[in-house]
């Protein structure tokens, strides 16, 4: 993606962890960050921290546990700018162990998986006519090595919960719907590609999950940074790499039905209907 200056970012999940770094270095590479997050006071320092080191950022909020807040955010995208280059889909809750128990997002949706996935599904497609306006440009979504086949006869996990279980089916999602947006997206001039960033990397996720950090947060951005802005990566699309190395995903991912299972699925969740689900 030669010529940064003037490009538009949106990172979502930009308030802490690795999000927050891979905001911070898309700054300082002349991209004007649109940082998402929760929090006021942490979005504004975020915004603060690429202003004093001479880039531009501005905070957005959303919960993305509500469908209707991410499409407040795809319409507050919109209003900010009229061209985004860059898309990384980074937002998301981790295992937590399997404390509290099963959670519901506002929608009545499991919450792993409306949070991780949905939300970014929905955000994703409400942006399509930005990022093809401004094309080349990129979508990443940050998934994770963790992994799990999903039960169509029990997405929400209702009859068998874990935490484990609800946070690796919706990184899997995330990499079905990755392979399923390529697809679509075919001459384009956007591409998307997923990735597990890093293993376990020292994030309030993963302390909250009771696991002892093996990684750092610098090592996923790096990765992350790889997709978004990586030149061998121009014009790649569908891909899915470990870290920084192209690997193959779960079986299911490559599974066509599964695929069209989900993709149904999704439209029917998130109020895209079918056909005009990049309108």
């Amino acid at each position: 993606m030669a010529g940064q200056k003037s490009r538009t970012a949106l990172v979502t999940g930009a308030t802490d962890g690795v999000g927050r770094i891979v905001a911070q270095r898309l700054g300082a590479e002349g991209f004007r960050v649109l940082v998402h997050g929760r929090s006021h006071e942490r979005g504004a320092a975020v915004v603060r921290d690429i202003a004093r080191a001479g880039g531009k950022a501005v905070f957005l909020a959303a919960d993305l546990a509500s469908l209707d807040e991410v499409r407040a955010l795809a319409k507050a995208v919109m209003a900010t700018t009229d061209r985004l280059h860059l898309l990384i889909n980074n937002a998301g809750i981790g295992t937590a162990g399997d404390a509290p128990g099963r959670q519901t997002s506002a929608d009545g949706h499991e919450l792993r998986f409306a949070v991780n996935y949905l939300a970014g599904f929905l955000l994703t497609h409400l942006l399509l006519p930005l990022l093809k306006a401004s094309a080349p440009a990129r979508i990443v979504n940050v998934a994770s090595a963790g992994q799990q086949a999903i039960d169509f006869s029990d997405v929400m996990l209702t009859r068998r919960y874990s935490g484990v279980a609800a946070y690796c089916q919706s990184k899997l999602a995330q990499i079905m719907f990755t392979l399923d947006l390529s697809s679509e997206l075919e001459g384009s001039g956007v591409s998307v590609n997923t990735l597990h960033p890093s293993t376990y990397m020292n994030t309030t996720m993963v302390r909250q999950s009771g696991v002892a950090p093996v990684s750092r947060v610098e090592d996923g951005a790096d990765a992350i940074l790889n997709l978004a802005l990586g030149p061998a990566l121009e014009g790649r699309s569908g891909l899915y790499f470990n870290v920084l190395q192209e690997a193959r995903a779960h079986a299911q991912a490559y599974d066509p039905e599964a695929r069209r299972k989900l993709h149904a699925l999704s439209l029917e969740l998130t109020g895209l209907a079918a056909g005009s689900a990049t309108a």
